[in-house]
């Protein structure tokens, strides 16, 4: 980063963070205490109101706004590709926040960069499975939740598991104060504490219906933070499976989360999954057929030959 540019973002950084020592800057733009000095003291003589506050740091002046920056071609694209992420991931309201985004800085492109910007974006596209019935509800959960969390409420709503409990029942209603949303996977997940289980849990969105906001409001702990957050890996089951060579590949993709481990045998291609309970990858075992064969556990085993039953039944 030369002079001119490392000027600007010092500028940005302060604006953005407020106070900020020499050390932090000198950190975030790698180099030293002294450069930044030096930097500070130029800026301070183009007219840029920036404070020293002994054992603190610098700011700007109160109610100093940096002008309007220009965007490269690619930086306008790369803020262009995240307001059509959010246009096709969130819920309508932000939708509309992300279209309007879109259209003000289109508006302030030069025509040249607008024309190449444009030429760039035609190379890439965002595809998205749309399912409208799907995409409304979880557009509204996703709005309740949001809300939720800003006004620090509780939720209440019905969840559908993955398994069935002892009864065979999957749905049951939780209650839960939101910690944060996180999209992965392409899928929407809320983290939450969870009432019921007295700890933190994930919930799918797309799994959640009836979902409302409750009084009993909630503060989150001082030392959580959802950017440093990382859930705990409970996966502590193992199964083992067989597959055909010619197929593998297409058949580890199907798995690639719980991958731990491939073995090449005479017999085959051994995988070794890591899962919370087996029956978790029953549904991907039976979709492949006699391309895998499950070696262990015995539960799982159980299970596909109950199932290969039914199924024959039904036929």
């Amino acid at each position: 980063m030369n002079k001119t540019d490392r000027l600007l973002a010092i500028v940005l950084e302060l604006q953005r963070k407020g106070m900020q020592r020499a050390e932090d800057l000198a950190a975030t733009f790698e180099t030293s205490v002294r450069t930044i000095y030096r930097d500070v003291q130029a800026l301070c003589e183009a007219g840029v109101p920036i404070i020293g506050a002994p054992g603190q740091g610098y700011s700007l002046v109160e109610g100093y706004f940096l002008p309007p920056v220009s965007f490269t071609v690619e930086e306008a694209v790369t803020l262009l590709i995240g307001t059509e992420f959010v246009a096709q991931r969130f819920d309508a309201e932000y939708m509309k926040k992300a279209e309007a985004s879109r259209s003000k800085i289109e508006a302030i492109l030069p025509p040249p960069i607008r024309a190449e910007v444009a030429r760039v974006q035609n190379t890439m596209k965002l595809l998205a499975f749309r399912d409208a019935a799907k995409d409304e509800k979880e557009s509204t959960t996703l709005r309740l939740i949001r809300r939720a969390l800003l006004e620090g409420r509780k939720v209440q709503f019905h969840y559908a598991k993955r398994a069935p409990d002892k009864d065979g029942n999957r749905n049951s209603f939780r209650s839960a104060a939101p910690y944060g949303l996180v999209f992965t996977s392409g899928r929407w997940m809320l983290l939450a504490h969870c009432d019921l289980r007295q700890s933190l849990r994930h919930f799918r969105l797309s799994r959640m219906s009836d979902v409302s906001l409750l009084d009993e409001t909630y503060r989150l702990p001082a030392d959580f933070n959802l950017l440093d957050y990382r859930p705990p890996d409970d996966r502590n089951a193992s199964v083992r499976l067989l597959l055909q060579p010619q197929m593998a590949d297409l058949v580890l993709e199907s798995f690639h989360f719980y991958l731990e481990a491939t073995e090449v045998t005479d017999a085959g291609i051994i995988a070794t999954l890591r899962v919370r309970q087996p029956e978790e990858v029953l549904q991907a075992v039976l979709g492949w057929g006699a391309e895998i064969l499950v070696l262990e556990p015995e539960s799982l085993i159980e299970r596909v030959r109950e199932e290969a039953e039914k199924i024959i039944k039904r036929y």
